[in-house]
């Protein structure tokens, strides 16, 4: 029998799940670790010396330094953790409301809007002016459409 015919035999079942236990550890281990490093530098709270001082402890005895942090400061880990994704969160959502404007248009589009409009032929010359004034004072035109415009509100202004 060659070598790797004879570990087959001499490797037993449970052997490889003991194997595959421990390799299993060692990846959640390496896990844990960068979690640990990632949250030192994420706390705004620690000075720089300290976050220096964690690290430092972390990486000369990594097995010491990440059980006490873990017992020391890991109660608000997960706060932190939240905090930070809300806080991208916020920004996100502040970039798409800047970035889309609310949905909202601005006067300068309104009047683009009514010069197309009556361009085409849709409006008057009479009715783009008031609908002008309308914009211009920073009401829209849409909330003033069912309304019919009386001599006395044309002439008010």
């Amino acid at each position: 029998m060659n070598a790797q015919t004879y570990l087959a035999y001499d490797y037993p079942l449970l052997n490889m799940f003991w194997t595959m236990l421990l390799v299993f550890l060692w990846i959640m281990w390496f896990v844990l670790l960068f979690r640990v490093i990632g949250d030192i530098f994420r706390d705004d709270r620690l000075s720089g010396w300290a976050k220096a001082g964690w690290l430092v402890f972390c990486l000369l005895l990594p097995f010491l330094g990440v059980f006490v942090y873990v017992v020391a400061r890991g109660k608000n880990m997960g706060r932190r953790e939240t905090e930070h994704a809300r806080a991208r969160q916020e920004e996100f959502n502040a970039y798409i409301r800047k970035t889309a404007g609310d949905g909202q248009r601005s006067s300068v589009d309104e009047l683009a809007r009514l010069s197309e409009i009556r361009d085409q032929g849709a409006i008057t010359d009479e009715e783009f002016r008031r609908a002008k004034e309308l914009v211009l004072s920073g009401h829209s035109p849409a909330e003033h459409a069912g309304q019919a415009p009386t001599a006395s509100s044309s002439s008010a202004r």
